[in-house]
């Protein structure tokens, strides 16, 4: 396996799921993951560094407390700009899991994007860790076939422990897990 991993983050999309999916509007910042807690995961769940990169749509303009924020929890962002027609943080991820091809780096995707999958398949080598960390009922369902090719998949919320509020999604739960107690009131 690899000897580091790249943590890349596809914020557009987590956003957008969280707020149109799970909360019905726009996240509160307290709703929102704790990103730092993300390269935690990675890099205890791998037990090796980990850099994060974490992909910004910077075509109307740069968050600069965000991009701070970013830095200080130990992300280097991706700023990004294009034609309102181009999907820039998709592209440039895109791009950058062509480039991963060329190395034997460990890749944590964050995302529920299917347009990654054609970009992530190449890496399931068997050489390196793939993972993909998503709302698992969210998740683009071309990735339940690369969870069988060996890609390793972790929920945002459950496994990675990045929200401070627990989330009001209704999810599939595994037998042994289940707690009559959570439905018994």
């Amino acid at each position: 396996m690899g000897q580091f991993t790249y943590l890349l983050v596809d914020g557009e999309n987590i956003d957008a799921t969280l707020g149109n999916s799970i909360l019905g509007r726009r996240p509160q910042p307290e709703e929102r993951p704790r990103w730092d807690r993300l390269l935690t995961f990675t890099q205890d769940t791998w037990g090796q560094d980990a850099t994060g990169l974490f992909f910004l749509n910077a075509s109307s303009g740069l968050p600069m407390s965000f991009v701070q924020a970013l830095r200080a929890l130990g992300y280097t962002p991706v700023p990004l700009s294009g034609s309102a027609e181009e999907k820039v943080v998709d592209i440039a991820i895109q791009r950058t899991l062509e480039a991963l091809q060329q190395r034997t780096d460990d890749v944590m995707l964050v995302s529920h994007d299917g347009d990654f999958l054609e970009a992530v398949t190449p890496l399931l080598d068997g050489e390196r860790r793939v993972g993909l960390i998503a709302f698992e009922e969210f998740r683009n369902s071309g990735f339940h076939q690369l969870v069988a090719q060996g890609m390793e998949f972790f929920d945002l919320e459950h496994d990675t422990r990045a929200f401070n509020t627990t989330l009001p999604r209704l999810r599939i739960i595994p037998i042994e897990e289940f707690d009559p107690a959570m439905f018994l009131q």
